[in-house]
């Protein structure tokens, strides 16, 4: 009787076991379905969030099913349960052990901003500014603050910084990407200085980045950089002005709306090239490594002037006369389609036309 009972109670056991493994995998089983979203999701996990925490906010947002799985899973896979903090997109046909997995590796969600070259500083700390997942910390700080807190005190701040796209995550703010913009101009120009051309006219790499953002701002066609840093390196090199409208504009400040008059050529700043010999004291924009390149290497010849031919490329010559006739040419006679930059090629137009 004894044995028989024994029996039964084995038996019953056995199935309890059997019937509870099959729960317990049928429930896991759930953690592996893929979840149906309209539009991609954006899923916080703040810091000092417990995995517990995070499971039933998954739930509570329809990400998961019963919070339960998520938890057994967790207890099952500790290793699983160390989640990074973040914000994370989650997209139509994930499951939820795809999230899982997605905030255990940090996978966080990146935003892109965009320095473009040529930019002033006031043009990215505006673009910084108008940054909605950017974390704001420097907006009400000057200039000068800006370099203090990046370890660059009393730097100028124009021209030091790299123009790119820069990936960034919600638990960024401006100044980490103001430090790595500066960090990264310091390593391009660090570079750039090394692999330089021989007997050039610059005491320091400081003087190539000024002259490496006129060469930015005078031309927009790429080829031409090498030889528009050509004729600028030849000017100093025969105690020439270099005679660039662009650091004439910069000289202006706000008082520039468009247009330069003779009179803003004859007035004395610190950057009109017209007025003053050698370079300004500052970069005036932001350039790029192909203009920092060029002002290190520029192209050899014996042209002294150039003038815009009104298609984004320009004119070459070797003698003033020569000039005069170019600019007479180009300038005084303008081609209804005049335009300053080049056109655009068929692939970037189409790129333009996507975005």
């Amino acid at each position: 009787m004894l044995k028989k009972l024994f029996i039964c109670v084995l038996c019953l056991s056995v199935l309890a076991l059997a019937g509870g493994g099959l729960w317990l995998w049928q429930g896991l089983q759930t953690l592996e379905q893929p979840v149906a979203l309209d539009e991609p999701v954006l899923f916080s996990v703040p810091s000092g969030s417990g995995y517990g925490q995070v499971a039933r906010k998954l739930e509570a947002e329809g990400l998961a099913g019963d919070s339960l799985w998520l938890k057994i899973h967790g207890r099952l896979y500790p290793e699983q349960a160390l989640l990074k903090a973040g914000e994370y997109e989650f997209t139509d046909g994930m499951t939820s052990l795809d999230m899982i997995n997605a905030m255990v590796s940090g996978d966080t969600k990146h935003w892109q901003i965009q320095f473009i070259e040529g930019w002033t500083f006031r043009d990215m700390r505006a673009a910084l500014a108008s940054s909605e997942r950017l974390g704001q910390v420097t907006a009400d700080w000057t200039d000068e603050r800006i370099m203090e807190e990046i370890g660059a005190s009393g730097v100028h701040p124009e021209g030091r910084f790299f123009p790119d796209t820069y990936l960034f995550t919600s638990s960024e703010t401006d100044l980490d990407l103001l430090r790595r913009a500066f960090e990264r101009m310091e390593e391009v120009l660090a570079t750039e200085w090394q692999a330089r051309s021989e007997n050039l006219p610059y005491d320091s790499p400081y003087e190539a980045l000024i002259m490496a953002s006129i060469v930015e701002r005078e031309t927009g066609a790429v080829h031409e950089r090498e030889q528009v840093a050509g004729v600028f390196v030849r000017r100093l090199e025969k105690g020439m002005r270099l005679q660039t409208d662009p650091t004439v504009i910069y000289g202006m400040g706000e008082k520039y709306q468009g247009r330069i008059t003779r009179k803003d050529l004859r007035t004395h700043t610190d950057y009109n090239t017209y007025r003053i010999d050698g370079l300004p004291p500052t970069p005036i924009a932001l350039p790029g490594r192909e203009a920092i390149h060029a002002a290190l290497n520029p192209a050899e010849g014996d042209t002294l002037y150039f003038v815009a031919r009104g298609d984004g490329t320009h004119k070459f010559s070797k003698t003033l006369a020569e000039h005069q006739k170019a600019v007479r040419a180009f300038q005084l006679n303008r081609r209804s389609d005049y335009r300053s930059s080049p056109a655009p090629s068929p692939d970037t137009a189409a790129e333009e036309g996507d975005q």
